[in-house]
């Protein structure tokens, strides 16, 4: 009995100290997403906007059974929207890997050598502003398959935050580190690890934190005219089609809370790397 009582103690302990350091960061969010929940919810009671409101998460039987079963297969495209967004979220991780490594490696070569700064940047800065959608056309048109269009989207739109902030990390290396390398005469593989790597590692990893976003951004509007594909971005099309608009809210609200977990992801990645 004492230790069950010693128990309770040291949760409510614990919780309150954890409530007095975290509330005042916890507590804000909270307040602001009931917020926003109860306005929509009364716009949509009044009818000023016409989309259901929250509740009708709960009240519709169809959207209640993704809320609820959220891990069922049934074959084909007709499964649970854990395993929509899983299915996206693979292509997001696939085409995102591509293009980190293509986008630093020849971020590192564009911006160790000027010449080739200058004959690529204005294509760059050209390719970079083309929107996802307009990729997926000529995907489909040059790979024939959806799912290497799909992947080819992603890499195309996640590679360029990342090339053009490697290039600015690498010519944003003090001259003094490389006075240094001239001084003790260091081999290119010291250079490259000790000096080049580490002072570009800050430019890198905001290319890359840029570039995950973006991807999750072009998978979703790839998948949405890419038909057959299980895949959130299609989930959202085939509901439109069928005016499941709850189900279009729902998987709305699994697209944005991914996006936020891969941003956290690799903002706390990067706090564990790049040191200040």
């Amino acid at each position: 009995m004492a230790t069950s009582i010693n128990t309770s103690r040291n949760s409510s302990n614990f919780f309150t100290k954890f409530w007095k350091k975290n509330g005042k960061n916890i507590l804000p969010p909270i307040l602001g997403i009931l917020g926003f929940l109860i306005i929509w919810q009364l716009f949509s009671s009044i009818g000023l906007v016409k989309l259901p409101g929250p509740i009708s998460l709960i009240t519709n039987e169809r959207t209640r059974i993704y809320l609820m079963y959220p891990f069922f297969d049934r074959g084909g495209t007709d499964v649970g929207l854990f395993w929509q967004a899983m299915a996206s979220l693979q292509r997001v991780l696939i085409g995102y890997s591509f293009a980190a490594i293509v986008g630093i490696g020849g971020g590192i070569l564009v911006g160790l050598n000027p010449f080739l700064n200058k004959a690529l940047d204005p294509l760059f800065q050209f390719l970079r502003t083309v929107p996802p959608l307009a990729w997926v056309p000529i995907a489909l048109a040059a790979l024939q398959q959806n799912q290497p269009a799909a992947l080819f989207v992603i890499f195309i739109t996640a590679v360029w935050p990342i090339l053009l902030n490697t290039v600015v990390g690498v010519q944003q290396i003090p001259q003094d580190y490389i006075n240094v390398q001239q001084v003790l005469q260091l081999s290119n593989k010291k250079f490259f690890f000790k000096i080049l790597i580490p002072s570009a590692l800050p430019y890198i990893f905001t290319g890359l934190r840029i570039a995950i976003g973006l991807a999750w951004l072009a998978i979703i509007a790839a998948e949405i005219v890419m038909s057959g594909i299980v895949g959130i971005g299609f989930f959202i099309w085939d509901s439109y089609q069928n005016n499941y608009i709850s189900d279009i809210i729902l998987a709305l609200i699994y697209i944005g809370s991914i996006g936020l977990i891969l941003d956290k992801l690799m903002a706390w990645i990067q706090s564990q790397i790049v040191r200040e």
